[in-house]
């Protein structure tokens, strides 16, 4: 596909999300396949906004399920990457999530033996990722945690705790390994 259908390909998947609701800044990217969906909870629709020019690759897929996404702007989001709403995610600046990563923002209760989990209500659980953040590929973060700005996180890391800025972390959990230097 040549590079002038896929820009008009993209302007209008943005003008059909945007008629739906969600906001997008200008010179934002939509590639094919991406899905962003607001969904509703106790009667309330969900939010989503991108800032100005994010992109989102191939088969991403942003649902607030009645929650709330906010992206900073000039984010990427790699193909394949699902970010789930439910308790609120926030994403700053210039960051960028590699393909296939997973971002959440609730989690189940824990109901005793002989209670169906799936029967429990969601656990509310905020995610922040700062600026200038770099999620290596399929990198999941769980609900409930705060990334510092500038942080790194190698591919395949399982985030369960708050980074401090400027940590590179990796592993399952992640542990921080070192930190980034400063500038100069």
């Amino acid at each position: 596909m040549s590079a002038m259908l896929d820009k008009l390909l993209s302007a209008l998947r943005v003008r059909w999300f945007a008629a739906h609701g969600i906001r997008i800044g200008p010179g934002c990217r939509l590639a094919a396949g991406v899905e962003l969906a607001r969904g509703w909870r106790e009667g309330t629709n969900g939010r989503i906004q991108l800032g100005a020019d994010c992109e989102l690759g191939r088969g991403a897929i942003l649902a607030a399920w009645g929650g709330a996404i906010s992206i900073g702007r000039h984010v990427w989001v790699g193909p394949g990457t699902v970010i789930y709403g439910h308790g609120g995610i926030e994403i700053g600046d210039e960051t960028l999530i590699s393909m296939h990563c997973r971002i959440l923002s609730s989690n189940h209760a824990m109901p005793p033996m002989g209670v169906a989990i799936r029967s429990q209500p969601n656990v509310l659980l905020p995610s922040r990722i700062g600026r200038d953040v770099w999620l290596g590929a399929g990198v999941t973060v769980l609900g409930g945690v705060s990334i510092g700005d500038g942080c790194i996180i190698g591919a395949g890391a399982v985030v369960t705790n708050d980074l401090p800025a400027g940590s590179i972390a990796m592993g399952i959990p992640a542990s921080i390994r070192g930190q980034r230097a400063p500038r100069g």
